[in-house]
């Protein structure tokens, strides 16, 4: 029996096909159909080999990365730079360096900002329409305001009338000249000169403070090309005075108002409490003035131990108040600390000097020297081991500990004859006190004062930091005695003064004035000045009044 595929045929003896319904199939000889079957098997054999001899594309690809590798591997242009330094194979190989760098910096990617799409598509009418709503047209000087941009129904005028008049606020700087900072607001030369010398004969020029702002009213100018004229103008020349210009029957006359002044010295008390700095803010004191009250008992008395949290703070500065309402607050002029209903410590300024006397006529005293900063000595005068050099010698000076940037104080009244760099000293000064002593301050990081300049006990002279032969920021604070380094800790300065005669009578009778003078006396309402009541003084007060119609 031979299966094929169809369906199953049976053969009887003669040869014949039987179906395997019953039927009978023609005989069919197989010597017909061999050619056929040998074809097919032919076809089948070389299908087979071509699969096996025909690998995938991924074996391909093997193979040929594999070849491309062991070519690439001869050229070798990758080589350890490490190794051959100057040979041919070390030079291929920076080659290869350099051309990858310069790939790389090649394909640097751009990091400019990216703009996000709108949120709606806008025109150029509506674009133009935002453009005059916002705040953009104010710092580009141009227009602002819905109704105020142009637009295609706009033509320009080919000459626009100018306004009448223009009013703005002219400021002096620092370093400026009266006449041309009017130059600069848009008045003419000669104007300007002859504005300058009117007013430099009622006040000189370099009294007026810098920051002065003046307010100029300019007129219609006479012609195209020419600028324009001077309608008016004021600013405050002093606390106690007001220059005005105005033109009048076409020339310019000067003005002067002056204004009532109020020097009532301000005088504040209290109690000290938990802290008296915080007790005499709480009372109305200037910070300024606080400072000075502290530093002033501080010659004569420890604040901190000597001072009751029960006892009372009297203090009276400088006060000055304008009729126009300014007010001016100075410097310090009396300081007293109150114990039961009694004086402690009395202290009055008095003198061209400025300088503080107790209530019996006896100068400030000032005991030792003031310690130059607020920290712990480190390091005495004498020998020592250096701690850079390594070995021992003269320590000429004492070492205060202190933190990078802390205040330097001077230790007493004295001339800078020194103040620059100064070898292993670094940022140095040198202070002259006057009777052959004189100190030194080094490692200074910044410096604050001249050389031939004056400075004042307790002034800031410099800032701590770690110039010259240092090891870290601190101070290194030397004395010398005619020339010659002494132990700092052995001197003591003793600074005193006393008054006599008239000029000790003088003296308490001021004293006896001031106290005279009740705790916030200066605070009280001021008339107004009728004078001073002309019109407002700053631009942004010129509102135009709504006119009553009858």
């Amino acid at each position: 029996m031979v299966l094929e595929h169809g369906d199953l045929t049976d053969k009887d003896e003669g040869g014949n096909e039987s179906l395997s319904n019953g039927a009978e199939k023609p005989r069919r000889d197989l010597h017909d159909d061999a050619p056929q079957i040998l074809h097919l098997r032919r076809t089948d054999v070389h299908t087979i080999q071509t699969r096996q001899n025909d690998p995938g594309w991924r074996e391909s690809y093997a193979r040929w990365r594999q070849s491309f590798s062991q070519r690439f591997a001869k050229w070798d242009i990758a080589p350890d730079l490490a190794k051959d330094i100057g040979s041919a194979r070390w030079l291929r190989g920076l080659g290869t360096l350099i051309a990858l760098s310069v790939l790389a910096l090649l394909c640097w990617p751009d990091f400019a900002p990216v703009e996000a799409a709108p949120a709606m598509r806008i025109d150029e009418r509506a674009r133009d329409e935002f453009r005059s709503q916002m705040i953009m047209p104010l710092a580009l000087g141009a227009d602002s305001g819905r109704h105020m941009g142009a637009t295609r129904f706009v033509s320009p005028l080919n000459d626009a009338p100018e306004r009448p008049s223009l009013e703005f606020v002219a400021t002096l700087a620092r370093g400026d000249s009266f006449a041309r900072m009017l130059q600069r607001a848009g008045i003419g030369r000669e104007e300007s000169a002859h504005l300058a010398n009117m007013i430099d004969k009622a006040m000189p020029l370099s009294e007026i403070e810098p920051g002065t702002q003046v307010d100029i009213v300019l007129g219609r100018r006479p012609a195209k090309d020419a600028p324009r004229p001077v309608d008016s103008l004021s600013f405050r020349a002093r606390f106690d005075l007001k220059l005005a210009v105005e033109r009048r029957d076409g020339r310019l006359q000067l003005a002067p108002h002056h204004i009532r002044v109020d020097d009532t010295p301000l005088r504040i008390r209290g109690t000290v409490g938990s802290s008296l700095y915080r007790s005499a803010r709480a009372a109305g004191a200037p910070p300024r003035a606080i400072q000075q009250y502290l530093r002033q008992l501080g010659t004569e008395l420890n604040v901190q131990r000597d001072i009751k949290s029960s006892d009372e703070f009297d203090l009276m500065l400088d006060y000055k108040r304008a009729a126009t309402g300014e007010v001016e607050p100075g410097d310090l002029l009396y300081a007293s600390v109150i114990r039961n209903g009694k004086p402690v410590k009395q202290m009055m300024r008095w003198g061209k000097d400025d300088r503080f006397f107790e209530a019996s006529g006896v100068g400030a005293q000032q005991n030792g020297l003031m310690a130059p900063v607020p920290g712990r000595i480190t390091s005495n005068y004498g020998m020592r081991r250096h701690p850079i050099l390594g070995y021992k010698r003269m320590h000429a000076g004492m070492d205060f500990k202190a933190t990078y940037g802390q205040p330097i104080y001077a230790a007493s009244d004295g001339k800078v004859v020194y103040a620059g760099r100064h070898g292993g000293h670094g940022n140095y000064v040198k202070l002259n006190h006057g009777n052959g002593l004189a100190t030194g301050y080094a490692h200074m990081s910044k410096i604050a004062v001249r050389s031939g300049s004056y400075v004042k006990r307790g002034q800031v002279i410099g800032y701590v930091g770690s110039t010259g032969l240092s090891t870290g920021p601190h101070l290194h604070y030397e004395m010398y005695r005619n020339g010659q380094t002494i132990n700092p800790a052995s001197v003591k300065f003793v600074t005193r003064a006393q008054l006599a005669g008239s000029e000790l009578s003088a003296f308490r009778a001021e004293l006896a004035n001031l106290q005279s003078i009740p705790a916030g006396a200066a605070l009280a309402s001021l008339p107004p000045d009728t004078t001073m009541q002309g019109g407002p003084e700053r631009e942004i007060d010129r509102v135009e009044q709504p006119k009553k119609i009858d």
